[in-house]
């Protein structure tokens, strides 16, 4: 587990914002994975992964990761109680394809293509933890 990084502070706002980027990925996602376009799918998943990291620590902690690292919002989300602790799971599945799915050259195939899965049990978690006590739905 990386060691905690900078941080910025979070406002109840801020958390709505980062729940919507993350919905809005999510969406994004799903259909480039319906187009079977697995690069750009993967790719979105996990920064609707890291939008709903972002929602969850702003929510518990009042911050979040600000580091070059996106590694470093993991240990925030440990601090983050019991629905951080499982987003981090999901989100430690998803850090390791970014680099392969934004830049590296390789193609990814569906089957290298879990991260939708993954980032909607992050939005979920997230969305659980919305200042305005609005749901989202999300596909």
């Amino acid at each position: 587990m990386p060691k905690p990084g900078r941080t910025r502070a979070v406002s109840g706002s801020q958390v709505r914002g980062y729940l919507d980027k993350a919905g809005e990925f999510l969406a994004a996602a799903g259909d480039e994975l319906a187009a079977e376009r697995f690069i750009a799918a993967t790719s979105l998943a996990i920064h609707a992964a890291i939008n709903a990291a972002d929602a969850v620590t702003g929510s518990r902690t009042g911050c979040r990761a600000a580091g070059q690292d996106h590694e470093e919002v993991r240990s925030l989300l440990w601090d983050s109680g019991k629905d951080g602790a499982e987003l981090d799971k999901d989100l430690g599945r998803l850090l390791p394809l970014k680099t392969k799915a934004e830049y590296e050259p390789d193609d990814l195939a569906a089957s290298a293509c879990p991260g939708r899965t993954d980032a909607r049990h992050c939005a979920a978690a997230a969305q659980q933890n919305d200042p305005s006590g609005e749901t989202t739905a999300w596909r």
